[in-house]
C-alpha cells in the first residue's frame, strides 16, 4: 500500500469515526431506578431528563432520591463510555480510536 492509499483509508476511518460520534451524540440513554427516578442522557452527556414520581417526594425519600439520581447518572456515562469504544472498536480495531476519540 502506498502512502497515498494510506491517507486515503485513514481519512475514510476519519469520517467513520465522526458520523458514528455525531450519531452517539444523538442518541438517549435512559435508565430507570427503583421506580422512583428515570435519568435521560444523551450520547454527548448532556443530561437531558430528569423524571421523580410523585410518590417519591416524601421528605424520608430525600436522600433515596439523591443517590438513586447520582446511580443513574454514572450507570449512564458507563454505558456512553462502552458505545464510544464499541465504535471505536468496530471502525479503527482499537478501542482508543488512535486518539481520535
Amino acid at each position: 500500500m502506498n502512502m497515498q492509499q494510506m491517507l486515503m483509508q485513514a481519512q475514510k476511518m476519519q469520517r467513520e469515526l465522526k458520523k458514528a460520534k455525531d450519531e452517539l451524540a444523538k442518541k438517549e440513554f435512559a435508565l430507570s431506578k427503583g421506580g422512583m427516578v428515570t435519568v435521560t442522557i444523551l450520547g454527548s452527556k448532556e443530561i437531558k431528563s430528569i423524571e421523580v414520581e410523585d410518590d417519591a417526594f416524601e421528605k424520608e425519600n430525600k436522600e433515596l432520591i439523591e443517590e438513586t439520581i447520582v446511580l443513574c447518572i454514572n450507570e449512564l456515562m458507563l454505558q456512553i463510555e462502552k458505545a464510544e469504544h464499541a465504535i471505536n472498536e468496530r471502525i479503527t480495531g482499537s478501542s482508543t480510536g488512535g486518539g481520535l476519540f
